[in-house]
């Protein structure tokens, strides 16, 4: 019986035994499952990255925004805060692009809005006008270079990612442009957004409603933003079972909203049915009229403009296109068919260009992580080079034209005898804001410098700086 009674205890102390390693089991397992769980948590708090990430490229693009005090090119005001000004306070002058109605206004219409509620809060100072659209800009941007590293990240790594994210974040002309007013600005922040969207072989958040939703946006506001997307658009469409269902169910839908959204707000500010993405491609590409503001040779993106944006990227541009799997090769096409169909419009600019940089950072990113002996000189290089070019064009290079805006501010506001004061300006025409960056019906003219549109004059539209 002792022994039966040990042999019994002995079996249950087993079972016991077994028992309380199964529960140890399962909680190791819980354990892993929860710690995975914490990591993922930790990494998408917010625009499904690390909150700390998230942050450090907010807090990076305002000070980026705050480091840029000089002037590119007219369009960042008279395209934008000029026509928000113009449509919240009923006072300032419209170019003729407006008159002509090659313009839109969905782009103006989100710098009106914040007029608007600056306006109705009381806060409608000159400063806030100025900063509040170029932080608002410059917090779109820092999404932007968010979703650009996530996409690296589910095609590639984090390792990747991380370096494709630097090359964009120390990007001299991104860092020139990113927080600017400028149309080119929302159409590459756009298409880093709608890029995140697109059915590439590895990702994650394929959406093609999406996707299409955000290229048809930068279309209504700059329709020369479908080019760099026309081979993207063309491989999906080749590579989709499914084509009649992608053009009936998605892209057509998709593009009668958008166009109806443009259509809609056009008619409320233009006061008649206009289709202004027509007169945009009809003036600056079948009628030339852009020439009128200057042209270059066919060679010019290829031999000066590009190699300019690129920067000191270039050598590692290059050597990341003979590096990257054959998956990236779209990039490369969108790259180089950007460039061609810029090359034969006679009228170039830097600007025109910089939606396709941040697929070029993608190479770059490539090859520093392809990078072995020579990496740690290669990032000081990169760093160094591109700060320098940041800084200088943005607070030394052409910030005249924004420090007269400040004098005449004093003038407006600390003058006494105001009623009686006027400004003309004798610079080549557009060259500054206007009232925007006055926010005071000061009487001011400048220099006009209108295309002929008749059709009476030299139809080669020369250069008006010639004239």
């Amino acid at each position: 019986m002792e022994r039966d009674g040990g042999g019994g205890s002995l079996f249950f102390r087993g079972l016991q035994n077994r028992s309380h390693e199964k529960m140890k089991l399962r909680t190791r397992k819980s354990t892993l499952y929860l710690s995975q769980q914490k990591r993922t948590g930790r990494g998408g708090d917010f625009l499904g990255e690390n909150i700390y990430l998230v942050l450090f490229t907010i807090a990076l693009r305002i000070c980026n925004c705050f480091l840029v005090q000089t002037s590119f090119v007219p369009d960042e005001y008279w395209q934008s805060l000029e026509v928000a000004h113009h449509m919240v306070f009923n006072y300032g002058y419209l170019t003729w692009e407006w008159t002509e109605r090659l313009r839109g206004y969905t782009y103006p219409l989100i710098f009106a809005s914040i007029y608007k509620i600056l306006h109705l809060l009381g806060k409608d100072s000159v400063q806030l006008l100025i900063w509040i659209p170029r932080l608002a800009q410059a917090l779109l941007s820092a999404i932007a270079d968010l979703r650009l590293y996530s996409l690296m990240k589910q095609l590639e790594n984090q390792q990747v990612a991380r370096w494709v994210f630097f090359c964009q974040l120390c990007s001299w002309f991104t860092w020139y442009c990113c927080t600017r007013t400028l149309t080119n600005t929302m159409e590459t922040v756009l298409t880093i957004i709608a890029l995140f969207y697109y059915p590439l072989e590895g990702s994650k958040f394929m959406n093609s409603v999406k996707y299409s939703s955000l290229v048809a946006l930068a279309f209504i506001i700059r329709p020369t933003a479908v080019i760099p997307w026309i081979p993207l658009l063309f491989r999906h469409f080749w590579q989709e079972q499914r084509k009649l269902d992608l053009i009936l169910h998605q892209f057509l839908p998709v593009g009668f909203v958008t166009l109806s959204f443009s259509l809609i707000i056009d008619r409320i500010f233009f006061g008649q049915w206009t289709l202004v993405q027509y007169n945009f491609l009809k003036f600056n590409v079948l009628q030339n009229v852009g020439s009128f503001y200057g042209s270059h040779p066919w060679h010019w993106y290829f031999s000066q403009g590009f190699p300019a944006v690129l920067g000191t990227h270039l050598p590692f541009f290059i050597h990341g296109c003979l590096l990257a799997p054959k998956r990236y090769r779209i990039f490369l096409v969108t790259v180089l068919w950007t460039l061609l169909v810029y090359s034969m419009l006679s009228h170039k600019e830097f600007r025109f260009i910089y939606p396709v940089l941040p697929f070029c950072m993608v190479f770059c990113g490539y090859s520093l992580n392809n990078l072995k002996l020579w990496k740690k000189p290669a990032l000081s290089f990169l760093f160094l080079s591109n700060m320098f070019f940041a800084l200088y064009t943005g607070l030394v290079h052409q910030r005249g034209t924004l420090d007269v805006m400040t004098t005449i501010q004093e003038l407006c506001y600390n003058n006494t005898n105001i009623s009686s004061a006027s400004v003309l300006m004798m610079m080549p025409c557009h060259s500054t804001p206007y009232y925007s960056h006055v926010h005071h019906p000061l009487p001011m003219r400048f220099l006009q410098c209108p295309p002929d549109l008749t059709g009476k004059g030299n139809k080669s539209f020369p250069n008006f700086k010639q004239v």
